[in-house]
């Protein structure tokens, strides 16, 4: 009879070594490997493996509307998903510890109970602290306490032997796990949370989610870097990967998609954290801008594209004279390196010294903005604070600056003009736009400009 052996695993891939590694060759991680002891793989199982049970079939004889979705009443979360909860999907949700995951998955949970059944496992929590959460978070919109739906269960429970027992029991049309780094195998002689583990339980549950049509939902850790713990592998397991983002003392969360494959990857969801839970916010654009002081030196409005969508953030820029021989640059809310790129192209371009000054740049709201098309934006916020002249409060910049100082036209420039106009903007300063005819909206003035000099010189007017 064959022994349990022991194995090295790197806990951010999942590649295996006989022996602990101080760096794994295949992702590079240092002091990534931890112990592991697989069991030997029964000749059953082996061939209940090897058997197969499918068959081939063609195209057109499949079967069903394969666009069917469960209508999800959080209009914000069902953006994100694409349009709704795809039966038979698995989809994997991360964040911070703190940032709402837990809560915003038994506010799905209390909401589609009046779909179908909803089964709710968690690992964490006990059953009574969970009914306490959905107390506060079930009130009706004037405090007034409201029943449960019937057709939600809910248990605790980390065996995953026992939880496919509840769910052939229960039968429900959708399952949330939380966490699937508390769920564990008895069959593998390792504990929970492990590679292995994790890697096996996310399998099992993807294998009942395809073959009966059951929606689930995971919950997952994050590690200090703001991935997701165990091997990257889950991620590839999983059919989409949410990630709930935000700074736990502010108010807005966002529920960003990295991987959809039945959607817009990219596409964000915003919400604010109440007493009643994550509740949606109709109009980001208006709700980032609602604080904003017009006619401040150091702010300009950018359009970012998340998804299919255009948002309107403030992004503040403030110079300051330094104190040392190495002037700071500190970016929060935006590419460090794109920072660096903007404030040398102001200063060697546009004749805006930066080289003896402080650069900090911030966006409100706790959004992140990744693309280059905020580049016009964060140069006319630093070159507003650096001569003290505000950047006209009717205006909008977008562009992406080059290294020459020449402004480069964005992606869907004609989506983010009709947002700046539907939000009450006057002025939008873009890249000249060379061979295309740009439709503008009605009431929105179109400053094109083709250097990064011409377009400061029209926002700072």
């Amino acid at each position: 009879m064959a022994k349990p052996r022991t194995v090295y695993v790197c806990q951010n891939c999942g590649k295996r070594a006989p022996k602990p590694l101080g760096r794994c060759p295949q992702c590079g991680a240092w002091n990534s490997f931890v112990e592991e002891i697989v069991a030997p793989e029964s000749s059953g199982k082996a061939r209940r493996r090897a058997g197969t049970h499918s068959q081939p079939r063609r195209l057109h004889e499949i079967e069903g509307d394969l666009g069917e979705r469960l209508p999800l009443p959080i209009g914000e979360f069902a953006r994100v998903l694409g349009g709704g909860i795809v039966p038979g999907s698995v989809v994997l949700v991360g964040g911070d510890p703190g940032i709402g995951k837990s809560t915003l998955m038994l506010q799905t949970a209390l909401e589609m109970a009046a779909v179908g059944r909803v089964l709710y496992v968690s690992g964490e929590e006990s059953e009574r602290q969970i009914k306490m959460r959905a107390q506060r978070l079930w009130r009706a919109a004037d405090g007034r306490e409201r029943p449960f739906p019937e057709n939600l269960y809910l248990v605790t429970e980390t065996d995953l032997e026992t939880i496919l027992a509840h769910v052939e029991t229960v039968q429900p049309r959708l399952l949330v796990v939380d966490s699937i780094q508390t769920v564990y195998l008895p069959d593998l002689q390792s504990s929970a949370g492990a590679v292995s583990q994790v890697r096996e339980c996310a399998s099992r549950l993807r294998e009942i989610a395809k073959t009966e049509g059951l929606s689930v939902f995971l919950v997952g850790h994050v590690t200090k870097e703001g991935i997701i713990a165990g091997p990257r592998v889950l991620e590839h397991i999983v059919d989409t990967v949410l990630y709930l983002e935000g700074d736990r003392f502010q108010a807005y969360r966002l529920l960003r998609s990295v991987k959809n494959r039945f959607g817009t990857t990219s596409e964000v969801g915003v919400f604010e954290m109440h007493e009643r839970g994550l509740v949606e916010v109709a109009n980001p654009s208006e709700a980032f801008l609602a604080e904003r002081m017009v006619n401040a030196p150091g702010s300009a409005i950018a359009v970012t594209m998340e998804g299919t969508r255009p948002l309107l953030v403030e992004v503040q820029g403030l110079t300051n004279p330094t104190a040392f021989g190495n002037p700071r640059r500190t970016a929060n809310g935006v590419d460090f390196n794109r920072l660096l790129l903007v404030a040398a192209v102001l200063t060697r371009r546009a004749g805006v010294r930066l080289s003896d000054q402080d650069v900090f740049v911030n966006v409100v709201g706790g959004l992140r903005v990744g693309e280059p098309a905020a580049d016009l934006a964060v140069a006319a916020a630093l070159a507003s604070s650096a001569r003290d002249k505000p950047v006209r409060a009717d205006a909008v910049l977008i562009g992406e600056v080059g290294l020459s100082g020449e402004l480069r036209s964005v992606s869907q420039l004609e989506a983010r003009l009709r947002e700046a106009a539907n939000l009450g903007f006057k002025v939008a300063i873009v890249p000249k736009q060379v061979g295309r005819r740009l439709k503008t909206p009605a009431g929105l003035e179109v400053v094109q400009s083709r250097a990064l000099k011409q377009a400061l010189a029209a926002a700072l007017a």
